[in-house]
């Protein structure tokens, strides 16, 4: 099994993490710019974010055999902070960068006046440089946040193949599918979906524009959730060719269209103390 996860927050995960990924078979990510679960009150700390997510995040990611890449956006937890809006200013500079693959995540938390404003030109930004979207639904009122998210998307210009709506569920798929937009669905223990509600979306809808991923971060989180997603659908009469669909070529597919995928094969975990700034992921003397 061959697992392109196109949404985890690794800067929140361990190395045990990374080892475990490349064990069951993950061979490259997506980590999107995320809330860091305490407000964050100036511009420098997002600065100092993204720096780590398109590099020391990549080079940690890459001692462990994975391909790391990343989405940059102003989260939509933190639009409602004027202390934060100020970012917006400096994402175009990251947006140029090597292994920014999309713009992400964007969209919905309270459905405010301020969030309409920021998603709305964050989606500009995503057309000026030529991106595809990773776009966030509200975990409160989900179906109106949904509907509200395809109705900007709409009035945005950009091609619904462009644009992949995350966090659904039985409730909002059937929206997301007739827009033509991708369907993102997180496998999240207590929240979000599972992967056995995930096989029977999969029956029910097919294969086309499904992408799936773990979502994992520094809450109750599972690194690994696309992996048993993959042996869901085996059990459930899927076939090899299914899961590799679902895991490895949609999410390659939609991430593809930035021109910046790196999916080339590393080395899993050798103990080199190979550095990225002076840093290794190495700790102690080693002979």
């Amino acid at each position: 099994m061959r697992i392109f996860d196109p949404h985890i927050h690794m800067t929140s995960r361990t190395t045990n993490d990374y080892e475990a990924m490349y064990a069951a078979g993950v061979r490259a990510l997506v980590e999107p710019a995320f809330w860091l679960g305490q407000p964050r009150t100036s511009v420098g700390s997002f600065t100092d974010y993204f720096d780590a997510l398109i590099g020391w995040e990549r080079f940690r990611a890459a001692q462990f055999g994975i391909r790391h890449h990343c989405t940059i956006a102003l989260n939509p937890k933190e639009v409602n902070d004027p202390r934060c809006v100020e970012v917006l200013d400096v994402l175009p500079r990251y947006l140029a960068k090597d292994g920014v693959v999309a713009v992400g995540e964007v969209g919905y938390d309270s459905m405010t006046k301020e969030e309409d404003e920021v998603f709305a030109r964050q989606l500009q930004l995503a057309v000026e440089h030529e991106l595809p979207v990773l776009v966030h639904t509200p975990h409160r009122d989900k179906l109106e946040g949904t509907k509200r998210t395809l109705d900007v998307v709409g009035e945005s210009g950009l091609a619904p193949e462009r644009v992949v709506v995350d966090h659904l569920n039985e409730v909002t798929v059937e929206l997301v599918k007739d827009s033509g937009a991708w369907m993102g669905f997180s496998i999240y223990p207590d929240t979000k979906m599972d992967e056995h509600r995930m096989v029977e979306i999969l029956r029910r809808y097919g294969l086309e524009k499904m992408i799936v991923n773990s979502a994992a971060d520094w809450g109750r989180s599972d690194p690994l959730k696309t992996a048993k997603t993959g042996e869901a659908m085996l059990e459930a009469g899927f076939t090899e060719a299914d899961v590799d669909r679902v895991l490895w070529e949609n999410p390659v597919a939609f991430y593809g269209q930035s021109g910046r995928l790196t999916l080339d094969p590393l080395p899993g975990f050798t103990g080199e103390a190979s550095e990225f700034a002076g840093n290794s992921v190495l700790r102690g003397a080693r002979k």
